[in-house]
């Protein structure tokens, strides 16, 4: 027989070490039985609970081909902790020729082993469900008493020996200096610009971008806030920044409000961000600005492939130029009846589609 092995792991604590072991005794079970190891499936920090994981789905893809026989798993809740996922998915790798085999539980092949995989997969849902249970309550215990119960730590805060926020009075000042920044007007990328000059980072220890600066703009809980679930409770943590600062910065944030990859377009005035795709890679192209050694600010478009990916040659577009001959091309369109015409009639279309009632209730 031919099979492979399907490891996984659900956290990121978890060591790579554990995907080493589960694969060493799949290929020992595979050598007993005389079965040909073709490849391996691994998904790293994926939990069981559901089979959306990317090696998982691959595997199951790849059943449809008729390589292999088995798929071994190093225990069967590797395989998957839902018994109704489990029931689906051994039933298209029945259908497809492939049965599933446990490398350290002993299944029997009668019915004795029908009945002995329903308890196991039973108990892996329980274990799988009772754990939950047990971490919300435990982190729901933590929340009524105002503590930190984990993730990523704003900027601007520590956590002290007993698992509460205090200020940290190096990064405090500076997210307060940097809500007092764009409530006076500056923009975001003025703000990530003088974060950074501080040596200010993200939690993760990078440096800071304008998605960082948003979220941490939009952060409640520096004004005191303390969330968790259903759990809210105003006032429960060191406040940072004054409430009258922080509702200048929500009304100017409300107001400029537009798709993530919009905020400088919008501050900046970038008319095409989103509108203007790259000739070679067919990615959008988005506003950026630059200042010369004289002072000069130089606005232009930028291909977001060749931005982040380095892999597009596409040379960036001077602002004024590309929404120059835009704003004229739209223009000389509008003046051509066919096109007015199209797109009264389209507009009328859809607002007659949007106000018909599809059926009737008889009311």
């Amino acid at each position: 027989m031919k099979g492979v092995i399907y490891a996984r792991y659900s956290s990121d604590s978890q060591r790579e070490e554990s995907i080493e072991g589960q694969i060493c005794e799949c290929k020992e079970y595979a050598e007993r039985n005389g079965i040909i190891i073709l490849a391996s499936y691994v998904d790293r920090a994926f939990s069981a609970k559901t089979d959306n994981r990317p090696e998982f789905q691959r595997m199951m893809k790849d059943s449809t081909k008729g390589l292999f026989d088995v798929a071994i798993v190093w225990k069967l809740d590797r395989f998957t902790r839902n018994r109704y996922d489990s029931a689906h998915n051994k039933a298209i790798l029945r259908k497809n020729g492939v049965k599933v085999v446990s490398a350290k539980e002993a299944i029997a092949e009668d019915s004795t082993g029908i009945l002995l995989e329903s308890l196991l997969e039973g108990y892996d849902e329980f274990y799988s469900a009772e754990l939950s249970e047990k971490v919300i309550r435990g982190l729901t215990e933590n929340a009524l008493k105002r503590k930190y119960n984990g993730g990523g730590i704003p900027v601007g805060y520590i956590i002290d020996e007993n698992q509460y926020f205090q200020l940290d009075p190096l990064t405090a000042p500076i997210v307060l200096e940097a809500f007092t920044r764009y409530a006076q007007g500056a923009t975001i990328k003025q703000v990530v610009d003088w974060m950074n000059e501080q040596g200010i980072q993200s939690y993760r220890k990078r440096p800071m971008r304008i998605d960082c600066v948003n979220r941490l703009l939009r952060n409640r809980r520096y004004i005191g806030e303390y969330k968790y679930r259903d759990i809210v409770e105003p006032d429960a943590i060191p406040a940072v920044v004054p409430k009258d600062i922080f509702d200048k910065v929500q009304e100017r944030l409300s107001k400029n409000k537009k798709a993530p990859v919009r905020f400088k377009a919008v501050e900046e005035q970038y008319l095409l961000t989103t509108k203007l795709f790259c000739g070679k890679c067919g990615a959008y192209m988005e506003g950026e600005s630059g200042t010369s050694r004289t002072g000069k600010i130089h606005q232009y478009y930028k291909c977001v492939t060749a931005k982040n990916k380095k892999t597009c040659k596409k040379k960036t577009v001077k602002k004024d130029w590309i929404e120059n001959i835009v704003v004229a091309e739209t223009l000389a369109m509008l003046q051509d009846d066919n096109v007015l015409f199209y797109i009264i009639d389209t507009a009328m279309e859809l607002q007659a589609r949007e106000n018909t009632t599809p059926f009737n209730r008889g009311f």
